[in-house]
């Protein structure tokens, strides 16, 4: 099975690869040819997703997936949400992500967050919805050099380390997105056997 993941984010496309059976082959917007930059103009993580997914089926004709994540920071009324990307402003920049969320929270003593993936798939004219949440707490300075995005300052529930000092495959298990991705992959494996 051929699916397109509506993503410009090789980082993004290496996580989600690494969890896929090898009989579903990615393919990225680049590979078909999808050079435009699909901007996420919803206010919802679910809303981005839906509008990525039908601007690769509708302009293109391919079965696609297409993810939109958010860091949910209670104390911060669930900001920066959907706008975690841009948060510290144009041009896109972790560190000023990073560094913008840290100083708004200064010495508040909760740091509760959680990250949020939404993943829609449009698959032979169906759509389908799938939701990842892991919960854990904003540190109070970077850690760690692995992973990308808020990685290096969120501690999932649980641990002692960050995201950003896990590997990978550790990372993968408990994220968001590997919860998320996780769904996906069960459905479409049943969907492949049903088929």
């Amino acid at each position: 099975m051929k699916l397109v993941f509506a993503t410009n984010n090789p980082n993004k496309l290496r996580e989600v690869q690494n969890m896929l059976p090898e009989s579903i082959q990615l393919q990225t917007l680049k590979d078909i040819g999808c050079i435009e930059d699909i901007e996420e103009t919803e206010t919802t993580l679910e809303g981005n997703a839906k509008l990525k997914a039908d601007y690769v089926t509708e302009n293109y004709q391919h079965n696609c997936f297409a993810d939109d994540t958010g860091l949910e920071v209670e104390s911060l009324e669930g900001r920066p949400g959907v706008y975690s990307a841009r948060y510290g402003g144009y041009p896109r920049d972790a560190h000023k992500n990073m560094d913008k969320l840290l100083s708004e929270l200064n010495n508040n003593s909760n740091r509760k967050a959680q990250f949020r993936t939404a993943i829609v798939l449009n698959l032979n004219n169906e759509q389908h919805l799938f939701e990842g949440v892991c919960k854990g707490e904003i540190t109070n300075s970077k850690s760690g050099s692995a992973g990308f995005g808020y990685d290096p300052i969120f501690k999932p529930e649980g641990y002692s380390i960050t995201f950003a000092e896990m590997s990978a495959e550790e990372k993968n298990k408990i994220s968001h997105r590997g919860i998320a991705i996780q769904k996906l992959v069960q459905f479409l494996i049943q969907y492949n056997k049903s088929s």
